[in-house]
């Protein structure tokens, strides 16, 4: 029987997925990425904004309809929008045998077995149940990189997040479990841990009482075969000297950070429920530059928040002018239900969020398209990622930037390159967010 496994969202979903598909493979299923060759489909989802939840939703009624042809004989839907919206699935797409919530993922190879015998059921866990890790994961990324998640859950409580409701309260993922599976990935050949969860920077408080974020980087850094260390999700008031300290002098750990902040108006980040000030953005952002001066910032903004004047988006402009972020994404505020944001007065209309969001975004063009000129003539260490088609060009990564959100470096080069390899390469030019360069021969 072969198995379509269809993974959206973000990277902490695809771990889930990759725990899925291990655990399949286990039970001697095979896959493929055709849905005309597949007997099943399990669709993980998810439903952080909007658009996530509608391509979710998309997603499930495009593979019923292949259910509804008979073209395949089982339907699980998985993930977040699953445990949210279990009852309205059930009820609205009859096609989809078996629900599996977020902390319920361990039981995927029970629910296929059971729909393929006509026993369908569906799984649920307490959202704040010990997070699943461990095991085998069939790694989707490519094999010279992938994510490990260390923690499940959040507490933080923005106003406009729904995490914490389909996802739970923040729980770590033991230190001892995290490095087993990172050895295993580095057995297999992964050179690249990108390490991720709701919130990277809080890891261990719940377990060992403080934050232990450094001691596992430190810990993660002995690991033979392992390159580059990468984080993601750091909280900007949670960002500590030793933290930045590791950073700085640990030699596998990428100089690269992305920081969420959402916003920098006081009043609105006030109303986000988000725990700083623009002041102490500043100073954490000026600390950083300080202390690793080659550091790449990423950050995330939200466009037309309730309440947000043309006041408060000027200001966040001009904070972003002043910034100058290396890596930059906007989202316009998509109103989720069940969370306060979504029923707080003065909703911005969404042609003016929109509007607001493309303005931060020419914005930031204009900043990476310097930044990414001021690189010419530097020697940086390259990840390969794959080749070109029909010319000598590979495309590779530098500590700059993470797979999938940020630019590539393209080498040119008659030599023989294999995905994952590093090569120095010297950058001869810039194509607006992506370099240009040739291999460095000291």
């Amino acid at each position: 029987m072969k198995i379509l496994f269809v993974s959206l969202g973000c990277d902490k979903n695809l771990v889930d997925s990759e725990r899925m598909l291990g655990m399949l493979a286990e039970k001697g299923f095979t896959f493929t990425d055709d849905e005309n060759q597949a007997d099943i489909v399990v669709v993980n989802t998810c439903c952080f904004i909007g658009d996530a939840k509608e391509e979710s939703i998309n997603t499930l009624l495009q593979m019923s309809q292949l259910k509804e042809e008979g073209r395949i004989q089982v339907l699980i839907a998985a993930g977040c929008l699953a445990q949210r919206y279990r009852e309205e699935i059930q009820k609205e797409i009859p096609q989809v045998d078996a629900v599996i919530g977020t902390m319920a993922i361990a039981d995927i190879a029970d629910a296929v077995e059971k729909a393929l015998g006509g026993k369908a059921r569906n799984y649920y866990e307490d959202i704040n149940a010990k997070p699943v890790a461990g095991g085998k994961r069939v790694v989707t990324t490519g094999g010279h990189f992938a994510y490990l998640k260390i923690a499940e859950g959040c507490d933080k409580h923005c106003t406009y997040c729904i995490i914490p409701k389909v996802r739970g309260s923040y729980r770590s993922i033991p230190m001892e479990s995290l490095l087993k599976e990172a050895e295993q990935l580095a057995e297999e050949g992964v050179k690249e841990l990108i390490l991720v969860a709701q919130e990277t920077t809080l890891y261990g408080v719940d377990l060992y009482g403080k934050k232990t974020l450094p001691t596992l980087l430190e810990r993660l850094a002995e690991i033979d075969g392992i390159s580059w260390i990468r984080l993601l999700y750091c909280y900007p008031e949670e960002i500590t000297d030793e933290l930045v300290q590791v950073i700085a002098t640990q030699p596998k750990v990428c100089h690269y950070l992305d920081i969420p902040i959402q916003h920098a108006s006081d009043s609105i980040l006030r109303r986000m429920g988000r725990k700083t000030s623009k002041k102490e953005l500043e100073g954490q952002i000026k600390k950083l530059r300080e202390k690793i001066p080659d550091i790449c910032l990423r950050t995330t903004l939200i466009s037309g928040f309730p309440g947000e004047t043309q006041e408060d988006f000027e200001e966040l402009y001009r904070f972003v002018n002043e910034m100058e972020f290396d890596r930059l994404g906007v989202f316009a505020y998509s109103q989720e239900e069940d969370t306060p944001a979504a029923v707080m007065p003065d909703q911005v209309e969404e042609s003016v969020k929109e509007a607001r969001r493309d303005e931060l975004m020419e914005l930031q063009q204009e900043i990476a398209f310097e930044k990414a000129e001021a690189m010419v003539g530097r020697i940086l260490t390259v990840m390969i990622e794959g080749k070109v088609a029909d010319e000598d060009v590979y495309v590779g990564r530098t500590y700059k930037d993470a797979p999938g959100v940020d630019g590539y470096l393209f080498v040119n080069t008659s030599a023989s390159l294999m995905t994952g390899d590093f090569v120095k390469v010297q950058v001869t030019g810039s194509n607006e967010y992506d370099l240009i360069g040739e291999i460095y021969h000291a």
